[in-house]
């Protein structure tokens, strides 16, 4: 089973701390430590020496001593402080108890699962924290779904069985009707929940919000495919993303901090890297220019995309 980036992550943690506490250790000690392979070891090393924290000049990043690796040794120079626990002021310890609170009331109404994790984390920092737990417990938090659970686990159904819908709708002007839709996607925009559907009795496209849903009932007829109505969604900052490139751009793997790179045949390049920021990745791709073969998913390339027709656009003028 190919390993996840999770449990890469999670090494990648945990070796700080051990190589901060057995200087000097050789390579295959740390490898049967942790359950790997010696060049998994180093390809973590090497990770770990392109990382830090924000500036990333040389000073800002952890550093190993280059001469104990040429003698098969591990020795660990400066961890940044991520060979210390995280210790969280009143005020950040205050704001996560609420949100995680927040985040518990959701459970509660259905809207999200798996509340054992939740009331786990919940426990641990009101322990470690004691005088802000104390201030969050006096916080009144009430959060609402804004959508009967059954309404929501319907939609979602006839979402996974590709099943069409017929509803009993009240539209903002207090007119009640009844529909069969095919339904295409669901949304959130964190205070409401809305479905985007192909509607028959318009036929056309509509909106329709959830809570304003007044019956609904999930049916044996399969629903249409209408993949025209679904609109791009912003790209998710700090997603993985792999790039192909050219041999042109090779030194986006020695200048970027990325977690793998494989060699083509052809002498390209293939990069998978985790970005951060999107403005800094549309940066990066119009900087590349043709030096990019693909950029996986392919979602990650719209804002890149958006911003090179609007300069091209600007300058239609002249043409």
């Amino acid at each position: 089973m190919a390993e996840t980036t999770a449990d890469r992550v999670t090494r990648l943690l945990a070796l700080v701390t051990y190589l901060h506490d057995h200087p000097g250790v050789p390579v295959p000690d740390v490898a049967a430590h942790f359950g790997t392979t010696e060049a998994q070891v180093l390809a973590d090393v090497n990770l770990l020496w392109v990382a830090g924290t924000p500036g990333y000049f040389p000073d800002d990043l952890i550093d190993f001593s280059a001469e104990a690796m040429d003698h098969g040794e591990l020795t660990l120079t400066d961890a940044r402080g991520m060979d210390r626990p995280l210790r969280l002021s009143p005020a950040e310890a205050l704001s996560l108890l609420v949100a995680l609170r927040s985040l518990r009331e959701l459970v509660a109404s259905g809207v999200a699962a798996s509340p054992d994790a939740l009331e786990s984390a919940i426990a641990k920092l009101a322990e470690a924290t004691g005088d802000a737990a104390s201030q969050a417990a006096a916080v009144q938090v009430r959060v609402s779904a804004e959508v009967p659970v059954d309404t929501l686990t319907a939609v979602r159904r006839s979402l996974a069985e590709r099943r069409r819908l017929r509803l009993r709708y009240v539209s903002a002007a207090d007119v009640v009707t009844d529909r069969e839709v095919d339904p295409v996607e669901l949304r959130s925009d964190g205070a409401s929940w809305s479905l985007r559907a192909w509607c028959h009795r318009a036929e056309g496209p509509r909106t329709f919000r959830l809570d304003r849903i007044l019956d609904v009932d999930v049916l044996t007829t399969p629903a249409a495919d209408h993949p025209d109505l679904i609109e791009p969604q912003p790209w998710e900052e700090g997603r993985e993303l792999t790039l192909e490139l050219t041999s042109q751009a090779r030194w986006v793997a020695e200048h970027t901090p990325v977690e793998e790179v494989e060699d083509l045949p052809d002498g390209a390049l293939r990069v998978r890297l985790r970005a951060g920021d999107a403005a800094w990745l549309s940066n990066l791709l119009l900087s590349l220019g043709p030096a990019v073969r693909s950029v996986r998913p392919p979602e990650a390339a719209h804002d890149a995309a958006v911003r090179a027709r609007a300069a091209l656009a600007a300058y239609e003028h002249l043409s």
